[in-house]
């Protein structure tokens, strides 16, 4: 991977939250690339229980300041930056007053969606990419994990689709066995409409369920790595169902061959 470019957004990432099945291979898979002589860059939204002062976030002023449209709204765009430590990771955060400010990530203290989840992965979805387009960095590969980033692969197939960046970018989604019970706000496809999305790209999101969400993610990506040994039956058979190409489950222990020739071999061939 000496030399190649990958982009890595993802819901979350340790150590800035607890470990899980994406948090971990959030980490690790950018580690080995970087061990292997790649550029990375890593994102994730910076939720308010992140420890600012502990994980020492700071705000890159350059590119903070441009303003989002969301469903007709203009929404600030913050980013901050951290490096985890002992790795040379730098990992970027995109944030908002509105969006991530609350002590929590995806649900309140009694385990229920927040209301605002479809607007937070838009913004998230867009900040990264008008993030990127502002460092002028130019992936290779830009590897999507967990159901806040999947709107991610819609954006750029349409809406950044003429964006000349990431022309030859390829995208790569993992699916995780790490969903939500129930949708997202019934409007979430009226608020991506509004960004000019085509109608028939955008149907899935008439249920904004998590299966949706992330088939969404399968059909707008290059190539698909199944991130849980077991999925649900409905996703699983989804992403067999595809002719691209797709990896199936590794373990943290053994990923890293198999990332590295499915990368090399099938992703940027």
């Amino acid at each position: 991977m000496k030399d190649k470019r990958i982009l890595y957004v993802s819901s979350e990432v340790v150590p800035y939250l607890p470990e899980t099945e994406i948090s971990s291979m959030s980490f690790e898979a950018p580690k080995m690339v970087n061990k292997q002589g790649g550029q990375i860059r890593i994102f994730m939204p910076r939720y308010g229980n992140i420890n600012e002062r502990r994980h020492q976030l700071h705000e890159v002023i350059r590119l903070s300041g441009i303003n989002l449209v969301i469903n007709d709204l203009d929404m600030p765009l913050i980013i901050k930056v951290a490096s985890i430590p002992k790795e040379r990771i730098q990992v970027y955060f995109i944030d908002n007053e509105e969006y991530f400010k609350r002590k929590a990530t995806l649900t309140d203290e009694d385990g229920k969606l927040f209301n605002d989840n479809d607007e937070r992965a838009i913004f998230f979805a867009k900040g990264v990419i008008e993030t990127v387009k502002k460092l002028n960095w130019s992936p290779d590969i830009i590897h999507v994990n967990g159901w806040l980033a999947s709107l991610l692969p819609l954006y750029l197939k349409e809406f950044y689709k003429n964006e000349p960046l990431f022309t030859e970018s390829k995208i790569v989604t993992s699916v995780y066995n790490q969903n939500f019970e129930g949708m997202l706000d019934k409007t979430m496809i009226k608020k991506v409409g509004f960004d000019g999305l085509d109608g028939d790209a955008i149907k899935l999101l008439e249920k904004p369920n998590y299966n949706n969400l992330m088939k969404l993610a399968i059909d707008n990506s290059d190539a698909i790595i199944k991130g849980s040994k077991e999925l649900e039956k409905e996703l699983d058979d989804y992403i067999d169902a595809t002719d691209k190409p797709k990896l199936d489950y590794y373990s943290p222990e053994e990923f890293a061959e198999p990332y590295t020739e499915f990368y090399t071999n099938s992703v940027l061939q």
